[in-house]
This record gives C-alpha cells, structure tokens and sequence, in this order.
C-alpha cells in the first residue's frame, strides 16, 4: 500500500497508509474501534475505491488491474452481507463457481471446508438461519475455496466461540506453513499477539507502527504497547455510585 487515503466529508477515515506485507506473512492489522482499519482493507482488497493512493497485490495493481488481481484474494470482509437465502453448501458451492472453478472440483473442496470449519452438519441449513459464529466460518470457507495467495480477514474472530477460534487458527496457521499471506484485522492484542508474527497499529486513520511483532512491542507486551500509542486509557475514577 502507498499513499492510501480516504475521507468522507469532514472526516478522513484513512490518512496517506503505506505498509508492505511479506508473502508468507501472518500479518495482523491492529487499532481501537473508528481506527480505519476497514475502510484500509477495504481500499486495499478493492471493496472501495480511495481518494488517492495505490495497492499492489505480488506486482499487481488492484485497482488499474483488478480482475488478476482479485484472482489471488480472498476476501472476508466485516458486515457486508452474504446471499443468506442459500444454504451453507449452496453458499460456498456459488463462491467456487464465480471463480471459474469446474463443478468437481468445487463439490470436493466444499466438502472438505465444509468438514474442517465443523459445519457438515448444517451443510443443508440456510445461512440466514446460521448463528454469528457459523455465518463467520462459512464466510471464510467462500473465501478460500479458490485457494488464493492472500487472504485478508476483516475481524475473523468477532462473535466466534472458542472451540471455533482455535479451528481457524489452526486452519489459518496451515495455510501460512504453506506459503500463504494472512491479514487479519483485530482490536483483540493477545491474539494478535499469539497468531500474528507482523503487526501494524493504526489510530484516527493514521499508521502509528508496523514491524514484527518483538519489533514494535519492544520489552512490553503487545497490549500495553498498544495503549502507549494509541493512547486514550481512563481511569475508573467518578463512579463512586457503582459500588455494591
């Protein structure tokens, strides 16, 4: 990303990001709620066209070329809707097949998702009728159906139970040993912290860090780093009525 912005009227949103993301890299983007964290993924994976400023995916301009290089993509994004009145085979089954795939090869792959995000069972079930936690997983099952190079994840884990969790980490851990690239948003620092082995802080739409993670907590831990630029910690003073 080089000089990436966004504003919408008085407010700027993202504020001139430049960030390099190593191929192979699990790569976690983190910052307080109203950061700009999602409207940065979205400019970066082209949801969302920016006021100025480029994004190259492996030598590939997203937005002067974007059809190769949203080949390489997938692309969980944070509350966009999903065609909820189909079921979670039909879902992952019409990802494959807008990607060009050939139906044999989808029916095999969305199986196999399907098994490994622990989801066989509600296979036949609408995906409007899915729980937050299940909506998230068959959400990333669509996108990783193509196997692309990157997979960037806009809040993978919000509303997601802890046996779920550690599933997808551990299907996300998988793919990285293979070569794969992983961005992951979050506001959650000790996930971040064991998941991630480059990290990036960004606050009020500006990049405050980024490095690995030893390189940009130094001798604290990545929560505490955190705060420190970030900022905005307030005490529990002045509520002298909230006692039992």
């Amino acid at each position: 990303m080089r000089g990436l912005a966004k504003r919408f009227g008085e407010k700027v949103a993202v504020n001139g990001i430049s960030l390099d993301v190593p191929a192979g890299s699990f790569y976690g983007l983190v910052g307080p709620n109203g950061a700009g964290k999602t409207t940065a993924l979205s400019m970066a994976t082209g949801l969302l066209r920016p006021d100025q400023g480029q994004v190259w995916i492996h030598g590939t301009d997203v937005w002067q070329d974007p059809l190769p290089a949203k080949r390489r993509m997938g692309v969980l994004a944070d509350g966009v809707r999903l065609f909820d009145r189909l079921t979670g085979e039909q879902l992952v089954t019409y990802a494959g097949l807008l990607r060009g795939m050939d139906r044999d090869t989808v029916a095999e792959r969305t199986r196999d998702l399907l098994r490994v995000m622990d989801l066989e069972a509600d296979a036949g079930k609408l995906v409007a009728d899915y729980s937050a936690g299940m909506t998230k997983k068959v959400g990333l099952a669509s996108a990783m159906i193509h196997a692309p190079h990157l997979l960037v994840l806009d809040e993978p884990f919000e509303a997601v139970d802890p046996v779920s969790a550690a599933n997808i980490r551990e299907i996300l851990a998988q793919y990285v040993a293979n070569g794969g690239t992983v961005i992951v948003s979050s506001h959650v620092m000790d996930l971040v912290q064991r998941m991630c082995d480059h990290v990036a802080v960004i606050a009020q739409g500006n990049l405050l860090a980024a490095g690995t993670v030893d390189e940009v907590r130094g001798e604290q831990s990545l929560e505490d780093r955190f705060v420190e630029l970030v900022g905005g910690r307030s005490s529990g003073e002045g509520l002298s009525w909230l006692r039992t």
